[in-house]
């Protein structure tokens, strides 16, 4: 699925969305039936740890620099303001609300704005090939050609058929939860049977994902890291929205990008997570959103918020 033209208009007005689903709804650019409830939580400013981390191998990389920092809790509840206080430009629209998680990998320093849970959509594809790779290293194998194909398509391009065969690779949700144990995620629960778009997880999870991806101390060695950078640096024209409006250019990015419209309120749950860079200081970022209009207007959103949070470290 293309993403629309975008439009950066500010919004005002944030409330809570409270929508029952029991249809198809769509997760970056297919279908996906079945029954699923969801419950918005207004955003707010909290306090959130620092992601569990196991060793690993491998040289470490210069983007990643002071991931695994941790920072006093003073100092952190201080970001956690200064980040809420940024996002004060930031209004949604009528019906929609946002979360976002950010650190900024030089000094390991980290804020999250609200702790509601949202669909995942295709940011799962992320966690999904995680999963993936975590099977492989355990059973001392590379992916074989054909799973790098359905993964390579799977992220450049959201791909959801082979997000679908991927799913099943890992044993669906249960196979998801055990290696999100490993990764350190805490809140994000898979979706049932084969609506892995319908994933709940929150910001400060995807924060903890993007860490064992692009940090050094992660379950996943250096050539799954390397491997998973390089997918999420090659997004497909036309899915490069989101985070990327942090960066200096879309160059200086690695992304996954999620969107799902729920059938039973016509709205749309936006979310963008990955790496940027600004001003010669990488950030990791993690935009989650739902309740918009239009897929338009929750991209708009999703690049407002990342720019603001980006700008609160700077």
């Amino acid at each position: 699925m293309r993403a629309q033209n975008r439009h950066r208009t500010r919004r005002t007005g944030r409330t809570v969305v409270i929508a029952t689903a029991a249809a198809v709804v769509l997760a970056g650019g297919g279908a996906i039936a079945g029954v699923h409830a969801l419950a918005r939580t207004p955003a707010g400013a909290v306090v959130r740890p620092a992601a569990p981390a196991a060793s690993s191998t491998g040289a470490a990389q210069p983007a990643a620099e002071g991931v695994e920092s941790v920072e006093p809790e003073a100092s952190a509840a201080d970001r956690d303001q200064e980040l809420s206080d940024a996002l004060g430009t930031v209004a949604g629209a009528a019906g929609a609300d946002f979360s976002v998680a950010v650190l900024d990998t030089a000094s390991g320093a980290q804020a999250v704005y609200g702790d509601g849970t949202y669909d995942t959509a295709s940011i799962v594809k992320v966690d999904i090939l995680a999963a993936l790779l975590l099977r492989a290293q355990d059973a001392g194998r590379e992916l074989t050609a054909q799973e790098k194909a359905y993964a390579a398509v799977m992220i450049e391009q959201s791909d959801n058929d082979a997000a679908t065969v991927l799913w099943h690779a890992v044993d669906g949700a249960q196979g998801l939860a055990e290696a999100n144990e490993r990764l350190g995620l805490t809140g994000t629960v898979g979706g049932d049977g084969d609506l892995w778009g319908l994933t709940r997880t929150t910001a400060a999870d995807q924060l903890r994902l993007l860490r064992a991806v692009f940090g050094d101390d992660s379950p996943l060695d250096a050539a799954s890291r390397t491997y998973l950078r390089e997918l999420m640096g090659r997004i497909s024209a036309g899915q490069d929205w989101g985070v990327t409006a942090a960066a200096a250019s879309a160059s200086d990015s690695a992304l996954k990008n999620g969107w799902l419209r729920r059938s039973t309120t016509g709205l749309w749950d936006i979310n963008s997570i990955g790496q940027v860079t600004a001003d010669g200081t990488t950030y990791l970022v993690a935009v989650l959103s739902g309740g918009h209009l239009t897929q338009a207007a929750g991209i708009a959103l999703a690049e407002d918020v990342a720019r603001a949070a980006v700008g609160a470290f700077r």
